[in-house]
This record gives structure tokens, sequence and C-alpha cells, in this order.
């Protein structure tokens, strides 16, 4: 049940283009809270939020050197999602595959 509590925070999470994004730039190393805002046309305190989600979710760390605030992809949390992607489509491959079965064996009987 856990990991499924865990699984709606990420998805959640990923769900927003805008922490997607960081996401994605994070996976090119880390960066301070205000170098991910550069490119985004909000304000700093609305970004920020997305940064406290995304940390909440443990999808990123953050740590605080003086006034600097850098952010850093946890990847971890990042196999919860990709575990899940792949027992999805083994479950669609092996229905694919048994409904192939089933026209190849309905072709053959007539």
């Amino acid at each position: 049940m856990a990991k499924h509590r865990a699984l709606d925070g990420l998805f959640v999470a990923l769900a927003d283009p805008t922490r997607r994004a960081v996401i994605r730039r994070l996976g090119a190393g880390s960066a301070s809270v205000g170098e991910l805002a550069e490119p985004f046309p909000i304000t700093l305190p609305s970004f920020v939020k997305h940064v406290r989600m995304l940390e909440s979710t443990g999808l990123i760390r953050t740590r605080k050197s003086g006034r600097v605030r850098t952010c850093t992809l946890n990847r971890d949390r990042l196999l919860l999602v990709e575990g899940w992607l792949a027992e999805q489509r083994e479950l669609w491959e092996q229905r694919t595959d048994r409904l192939e079965q089933f026209v190849t064996d309905q072709q053959e009987d007539q």
C-alpha cells in the first residue's frame, strides 16, 4: 500500500509540465533553484512551490549553501515509476500475445 501511495505522489508530481522540465534539466546535473527557474515565466515563489513538490515526493534533493539552494535529481525514485511501467508493459504484452494467438487460431480453424 505504501508503494501505491508513493507512486500516486510521483505521478502527481510528474503530471505538471514545469516539474517534468525540472526533472529533465536535473538529469544533466545539479542546478540552483535560480538556474532552474530562469526559463519559466513564473515568479520565483511560484517556482519554489514546484521545487517543494518534487522534494516532498523524493524526486529531488536540495542542499543549501549560504543563500543558494542546489537541487539534485534522486534517480532512485524514478525507478519506482520505471518498475510500475515495466509491469504494465508486461501485462499488456501478455494480453496482446493472447489476442494474437486467438486470432491466429480462429484463422487456422477456418
